[in-house]
């Protein structure tokens, strides 16, 4: 099939270069709404650039049959690698596929996604997805996916373009031993975040009948808040010793997040305590991102008003059937969104849909980007 790369001349396993994210999202988006709660991070980005597509590209992604149209479009048999042992200027965001078909009769189906894109504040890490449930991915069926996927990440990319990977926790480990053998860069020792993906719907949601002080209130941040905001931005940042921020990194991302609508804050006192950030939204998906109260305001239960109100908004005004999140394996804010209602959290039992994942980092002294 033009424009394919199989891993054996006669295997059924294929891998795809999309370089627009119209491409990306007619050959993927059935798969991707299926799981819309799983794929979470590649789709509500591919959607995020498709945006900023659309005025010059046509993407139509409905149902199976719009794939079966994209399969048969003639594409480019070699799409040209931005990277070709020149150190590109700036990397485009480009997604790589990974699909198998028990027969050439037969389309093939969706079986890994790739994506290398990149935001106001620089570059992503490289993020990993499945539609696979993680108890079916067997070893001798994802390590010659992932060295596909390695070799071919190499083809566009300078190897400092990957300091990190990002996803489940078996495929972030197998990506990273193969991309580190690779390329030759090595993996840091520690990884920069281990962390639950977890959940919350109306049927977990947990009400609270405690009423905000009288001087307290939760809104969306506005203009007037921006230095304050960036201030809880910064601080956020520097909680990672990985990823530190200045001042003016914090403003940037703060403006950005202001001007959409996207972050809420905890006011007490006429002070901003604690933000609440909502940033990756599909149809019936959003995630709660950047969680965080200044040291001077912890331990008064104000991050887990503002969680509780902005997940509330979210299921009911709305209208999300999930809100997602990450949380690390050794925050202490597990208790916060346990209370809430996010499940599988505090030793708790994991139902489906609660995942390990994992950011491994690599030694490569390039600058790091924000996420």
């Amino acid at each position: 099939m033009p424009g394919l790369t199989p891993i054996q001349p006669t295997s059924n396993t294929l891998i795809v270069h999309h370089d627009s994210a119209a491409d990306f999202l007619t050959a993927t988006f059935p798969t991707l709404r299926r799981h819309e709660a799983a794929s979470n991070i590649v789709l509500a980005h591919a959607l995020k650039l498709l945006g900023s597509e659309a005025a010059l590209t046509g993407c139509h992604f409905i149902n199976e049959s719009d794939v079966q149209k994209w399969w048969k479009t003639p594409r480019p048999s070699s799409p040209t690698p931005t990277y070709s042992g020149q150190r590109p200027t700036k990397t485009e965001p480009f997604w790589l596929t990974v699909w198998s078909s028990p027969s050439p009769f037969i389309a093939p189906t969706l079986d890994l996604v790739l994506a290398c894109v990149s935001w106001t504040l620089g570059d992503y890490p490289v993020f990993l997805w499945t539609p696979k449930h993680p108890s079916l991915i067997s070893s001798s069926w994802l390590v010659p996916r992932m060295e596909l996927l390695a070799d071919h990440l190499l083809d566009y990319v300078p190897p400092e373009r990957v300091f990190s990977v990002f996803g489940l926790s078996s495929l972030a480990k197998t990506f990273s031993k193969i991309w580190s053998d690779l390329s030759g860069v090595a993996i840091e020792p520690e990884p920069f975040y281990a962390a639950y993906y977890t959940y919350c719907n109306l049927a977990t949601f947990k009400e609270s009948d405690e009423i905000l002080p009288a001087d307290h209130s939760i809104r969306r941040a506005g203009p007037s808040d921006l230095d304050e905001v960036a201030q809880l931005c910064k601080e956020f940042a520097d909680d990672s010793v990985y990823f530190p921020a200045t001042i003016d990194m914090g403003r940037i991302e703060a403006r950005e997040l202001i001007s959409k609508g996207l972050i809420w804050i905890y006011e007490a006192e006429g002070e901003v305590t604690t933000i609440c950030a909502v940033t990756r939204s599909s149809q019936n998906v959003s995630a709660i991102t950047k969680v965080y109260t200044t040291p001077k305001w912890r331990r008064r239960g104000f991050a887990e008003h503002l969680v509780r109100d902005v997940t509330r908004r979210l299921l009911l005004d709305c209208g999300k059937s999930t809100v997602t999140l990450y949380v690390g394996h050794s925050n202490s804010a597990q208790r916060v969104y346990d209370r809430v209602g996010f499940v599988g959290l505090c030793g708790k039992d994991k139902p489906n849909g609660v995942e390990d994942a994992l950011e491994l980092g690599f030694v490569t002294g390039a600058p790091r980007g924000h996420w």
